[in-house]
């Protein structure tokens, strides 16, 4: 059940405890203006089709929450107590007062990431990007309005050409909107954002597999009512092979090979036996969800495991390298610090200082064949498509060229083939490829703030959809803080203007 709630708050509608109200320049009332929660409503509203049971959450709480949560980097408890305690942040959920107590539990906090899944967020990025947009467009308006307002009326005639010369461009951009030339500039890269999870091996992994086979014979056991003796496993023999070469500072292949070969056997071993108490139970075995998505993991571990035991090599298709998150894959990555991350991988956009996810996966893929699509949205944004495109060396494919050559666009980089010495390249070939070079520093530098300040250094989430959300809802954030900051610049030059002229009066 959902109640659409009262038309949005506003700061004077905040009844605080005590003498006082909330400031107009403080940072979560600012955000709050920001964030068009109006248009979010009706989206959240479809989620909750029935007029019966408890009333849900509105979506200024649920997002509120979430985006708290992702700005500061707190705990789900954290989040629930830090609004508890701050009536900034109960007026940013949607608060009407200030309460004491706490507005929601943290277990709530898991159902609002799945309430706002990766397609929602991206919808809500792009609706909170068209609305900056649009403001440019009032502001660059009024602008004009103010210039021709104070024109003079005695322009020379070489103003007077230039005026007319715009006109007609612009008359004949309006007759042929589809012919629009090529304008501003895109900047595309990768990066992988890791999971919450110790560094993997085979032989780590099989051990943890039969430590989790033994819990479920353990269980299966208790549910038959102890009625025969517990199959025999060999648990402590098994801990201590497994100890024997695992804490080893650096142990032979040889002994890596047999070591795991020792854990295939007990998992094998294991497995079989749950098999077996499973097909005589039958019915009366009430393994819970856990346990059974745990089997479903560990059968294909095992059988990746012995294929490649049996191929003597290290890769699989779709390799598991957890067993609580069989989703994450492997990406290499061939950096310097680390050359294998594991996680999802991320293609974003950045255009005029704020950032689209193109493409994220938890497989790994070429992020050049994301180009085109990439610049194809950036066409069906703005109406035409952009004079540069700033990227990676691996973006600079022979598909990717044609494409930019036909359509006018300019791709960064060197060109493909032999590279030319630097004494050979002209100076304005020089020039070009370092300005692209200090440009496209703007895309690392969102990288590095997402994982210091943002969390994308380290995903905490375990579930796909609710860490997808995750990753979504810190792009969403550092836009937001984006906007906020331009917001508080505005507003520290009208004060500074008005000073000045209060000065220059006085």
């Amino acid at each position: 059940m959902y109640k659409k709630p009262s038309p949005q708050l506003t700061i004077d509608d905040f009844i605080l405890p005590f003498a006082g109200s909330l400031s107009a320049e403080n940072r979560w009332v600012q955000l709050a203006n920001i964030i068009p929660w109006d248009e979010f409503e009706k989206e959240y509203a479809f989620m909750f089709p029935s007029d019966r049971g408890n009333v849900a959450k509105p979506v200024r709480m649920a997002l509120g929450a979430l985006i708290i949560q992702a700005r500061c980097g707190y705990t789900d408890r954290e989040t629930v107590q830090q609004i508890a305690e701050n009536p900034y942040l109960q007026y940013f959920i949607g608060l009407k007062e200030y309460q004491v107590t706490n507005p929601f539990t943290p277990v709530t906090m898991v159902k609002f990431r799945k309430r706002f899944n990766a397609e929602r967020l991206a919808a809500i990025n792009e609706c909170i990007l068209k609305a900056v947009t649009e403001e440019k467009d009032r502001q660059k308006a009024l602008r004009k309005k103010q210039d021709e307002d104070h024109h003079d009326d005695d322009q020379n005639v070489t103003g007077t050409v230039e005026v007319c010369e715009s006109a007609e461009e612009k008359a004949e951009e309006n007759e042929n909107p589809a012919e629009k030339p090529n304008q501003g500039t895109l900047i595309l890269d990768a990066t992988c954002t890791p999971a919450d999870m110790r560094y993997p091996t085979d032989l780590g992994l099989l051990n943890e597999a039969r430590e989790k086979l033994d819990e479920i014979i353990d269980t299966l056991h208790a549910d038959s009512g102890k009625k025969e003796k517990r199959p025999r496993t060999y648990r402590e023999k098994a801990r201590k092979d497994y100890l024997h070469v695992s804490k080893q500072r650096s142990p032979r292949k040889n002994q890596l090979r047999q070591a795991v070969k020792k854990q295939l056997q007990y998992c094998r071993r294991n497995l079989g036996i749950a098999d077996r108490m499973l097909e005589q139970a039958k019915e009366t075995a009430s393994l819970n969800r856990r346990h059974q998505n745990l089997l479903i993991v560990i059968r294909k571990l095992i059988e990746q495991q012995t294929d490649m035991y049996k191929m003597k090599c290290q890769r699989v298709a779709d390799r598991i390298v957890s067993l609580h998150q069989p989703h994450v894959r492997p990406i290499v990555r061939g950096k310097a610090g680390a050359a294998v991350e594991f996680g999802a991988k991320v293609a974003i956009s950045l255009e005029k200082g704020y950032c689209r996810i193109e493409k994220l996966s938890w497989d790994p893929y070429n992020e050049a064949a994301t180009f085109i699509e990439s610049v194809e949205s950036y066409k069906q944004r703005n109406g035409y498509y952009p004079e540069a495109v700033l990227a990676d060396r691996i973006y600079r494919n022979r598909d990717n060229l044609a494409y930019c050559k036909e359509h006018g666009i300019r791709l960064s980089g060197p060109r493909l083939g032999r590279p030319l010495a630097k004494s050979l390249m002209k100076k304005a070939e020089k020039k070009i490829e370092r300005l692209d070079a200090q440009e496209r520093n703007a895309v690392e530098g969102k990288f590095g703030e997402g994982k210091r300040k943002y969390g994308l250094s380290r995903i905490y989430a375990k579930l796909k959809e609710t860490a997808e959300s995750v990753i979504f809802l810190q792009f969403l954030v550092m836009n937001l803080e984006r906007r906020l900051r331009v917001l508080f610049v505005q507003i520290l030059l009208k004060v500074f203007s008005r000073d000045y002229r209060a000065v220059l009066a006085g």
